[in-house]
């Protein structure tokens, strides 16, 4: 497969990165910071994920495009939706239409209550850049799905991964180099489709 991704120096992005690889898929590298990257896309195009012009040339062609982008902060709260946004203008003007993204499984999580409570007070920010994310991405026509990841850890792949519709009162955690086999599976399987799903450990 042809694939972009976006967020490919981040912490979960560079797994994403070498198991894309590993898979013999072709592989263009969107990040702000082409120094950083550990491994050897085809292709790479840095700069901001709000530039247009630049996006469109890092989704030309692609099969499917996987975008892991962290919420925003304090002095940019919007930078993960706002770059979304990019990214679905980008794919519908060149004719690209798969696209999976990730967001945080807390901003739809009810259980357990307290510790919910808390991570939305301490991550306010983030998970309403988050949530504006997945807005965009429920708006648009493109053929779309949506991978919430719960507490990530960077231990070695253990190979056991649950992906699900339905809100667990107690997810387990997981890690990132077993997201990276889920999202290129999903991406490769085709399925999934217009819906949004619960990844955790098992």
């Amino acid at each position: 497969m042809n694939l972009t991704l976006v967020g490919s120096t981040g912490r979960t992005g560079r797994y994403v990165l070498a198991e894309a690889l590993r898979r013999d898929h072709r592989v263009t590298a969107f990040t702000r910071n082409a120094a950083a990257l550990e491994a050897r896309p085809h292709a790479v195009v840095e700069g901001d994920g709000r530039d247009l012009d630049k996006m469109r040339t890092a989704v030309e062609g692609a099969d499917a495009v996987i975008s892991i982008i962290n919420g925003g902060d304090r002095d940019d709260p919007h930078r993960a939706a706002e770059a979304t946004r990019t990214i679905i203008q980008a794919m519908t003007d060149s004719g690209v239409e798969r696209l999976i993204v990730t967001t945080p499984y807390p901003i739809v999580a009810r259980k357990p209550f307290l510790l919910i409570w808390l991570l939305r007070r301490l991550l306010a920010t983030p998970y309403a850049d988050a949530r504006d994310l997945e807005q965009a991405v429920n708006a648009s026509d493109l053929d779309w799905t949506i991978v919430r990841l719960t507490r990530l850890t960077d231990r070695p792949a253990v190979g056991a991964v649950v992906i699900r519709r339905e809100l667990l009162a107690k997810p387990r955690g997981l890690t990132r180099a077993d997201v990276a086999t889920a999202l290129l599976d999903i991406a490769e399987g085709g399925h999934l489709s217009g819906v949004a799903v619960n990844v955790h450990g098992r």
